[in-house]
């Protein structure tokens, strides 16, 4: 007698693809709030008075909180209270700190006894730059919460099927996102008269809609749980999280590895986003407005060719190989951007360095991510994924707050310069970015190093990497 084989809600088509829908959304929106402000460096200097290093303090902030730990709590949360109440905990954490960087900005805080009160104290600093910190630190809690639980909640959903294509789309969708905002944040700015109000409004809005989205995949995970059978009740001694079994992943040299290739790779992405606007401007001599329309096209090819990756890594593998391309590719594009593009400043030279860029910016994440599983156990997944966030966080933190230092000390003069243009409404003097430029493609080299011993490792103690992950 045939036995039937029980069908669960991952085994339907429809039904996996609606789920990762749902959380993919919730990050869609979330990559909006983050680079909501980055198109309007030049407006918020002139209404807020946030100079290169106020506006690099502000963007380190999101990050400041998870390298202090919680993202290591954050972590611990997912693998013992499973993905539905940290993603719903994480949503919360994103709209909360939203209506608070929300309110920092607003008119009637500038003027409020509070932001008078933070203006006495840490001067270099304006008061309006502490409490958008302060919603920006609570923010990038939940976003980074979300982005491991994510992960977390495609592994489960998508185990022995389409994984790399499944995380490929979530990274496409959400990059989306910033595509999104880089063209709606400028457009909803100069609509509510050169507001810096708007945007931040309208992100926030949508942060909610994230909440409710996941909310929803959460009745579709408790379905699936029931369906296999899985509770915390029925979890032997040997299936449960334990503390110390963390010690395990600080044990495995291949999780250094994907770590520190991590942090060297992704410093050289976003914290050069939040910046990328103001160095088209200044480099090519355009509106900010301008500058924000070539960059926004960064994250489009990112976006068409990570699920393709993902796919290619599902079905071929070559994972490894494909993080040291995208280490290489970066390196080339930051390189061009310092030398060769304040040689030839032209828009489609300028275009065609950001849309390569973004060729490198899907070749690393759909290989990276998909490649965790491989080397780590699932009950220590959440952990793992929280601990390789964790120490991307450190870069992230820094990098940002370091590049703005450098912009300061290799302009001496230019900020004081440009606010009394802004004020005499006269065209505001430039920055050089050669030297931060500099900054990032070095960090693109050692990624690329890391990337050649991980394939060596992989090579002579077989984790898989190169190979595909949909099993036949």
């Amino acid at each position: 007698m045939v036995e039937k084989i029980q069908q669960t809600l991952r085994d339907s088509k429809a039904a996996r693809w609606t789920a990762l829908i749902l959380i993919a959304l919730m990050m869609f929106f979330a990559y909006m709030f983050v680079d909501v402000m980055s198109p309007l460096q030049t407006l918020i200097e002139s209404k807020r008075s946030w100079t290169p290093d106020v506006f690099g303090t502000y963007a380190a902030s999101e990050y400041f909180l998870n390298v202090c730990g919680f993202l290591i709590l954050a972590g611990i949360i997912l693998d013992k209270y499973g993905v539905r109440f940290t993603g719903t905990l994480s949503a919360s954490l994103m709209v909360g700190g939203a209506l608070i960087k929300y309110y920092a900005v607003s008119e009637g805080f500038q003027s409020s006894a509070l932001c008078g009160w933070l203006d006495s104290w840490w001067v270099d600093l304006p008061g309006t730059a502490k409490l958008a910190c302060l919603g920006f630190m609570i923010f990038g809690c939940g976003c980074e919460m979300a982005g491991i639980t994510v992960s977390r909640a495609i592994a489960k959903w998508f185990e022995g099927k389409e994984m790399a294509l499944a995380m490929g789309l979530e990274m496409a969708i959400a990059r989306l996102g910033v595509f999104a905002v880089l063209s709606l944040s400028p457009l909803l700015a100069a609509k509510f008269d050169q507001s810096v109000v708007a945007p931040i409004a309208f992100c926030t809005v949508l942060l909610l809609i994230g909440l409710i989205n996941f909310i929803v995949f959460t009745f579709m995970d408790r379905k699936l749980d029931r369906q296999l059978g899985v509770s915390e009740a029925s979890k032997s001694d040997e299936d449960q999280f334990k503390f110390s079994d963390i010690k395990y992943i600080f044990g495995s040299k291949m999780f250094w590895l994907i770590a520190l290739l991590c942090v060297l790779y992704y410093s050289a992405i976003f914290p050069f986003q939040r910046y990328a606007t103001n160095f088209l401007e200044s480099t090519l001599s355009i509106s900010a407005g301008e500058a924000a329309n070539i960059f926004r096209w960064f994250p489009i090819l990112a976006m068409i060719l990570t699920p393709v990756l993902g796919s290619f890594i599902d079905y071929k593998g070559k994972g490894a190989s494909m993080l040291m391309y995208g280490a290489l590719i970066m390196i080339v594009c930051h390189l061009s951007y310092a030398f060769l593009l304040p040689a030839y400043p032209e828009k489609w030279f300028a275009f065609l360095i950001t849309v390569v860029l973004g060729v490198s910016f899907s070749l690393v994440p759909a290989a990276l991510w998909p490649s965790v599983p491989k080397v780590i156990d699932g009950k220590i997944l959440g952990s793992a994924y929280a601990l390789i966030f964790w120490i991307q966080n450190i870069g992230l933190c820094f990098v940002p707050k370091i590049i703005g230092n450098v912009l300061n000390a290799t302009n001496p003069g230019i900020a004081e310069a440009r606010e009394a243009a802004v004020a005499q409404g006269l065209q505001a003097p430039a920055y050089d970015y050669t030297v931060p430029m500099i900054i990032f493609s070095s960090f693109g080299v050692l990624a690329f190093i890391l990337g050649i011993w991980l394939k060596r490792e992989d090579v002579s103690k077989g984790y898989g990497l190169e190979l595909p992950n949909i099993k036949k």
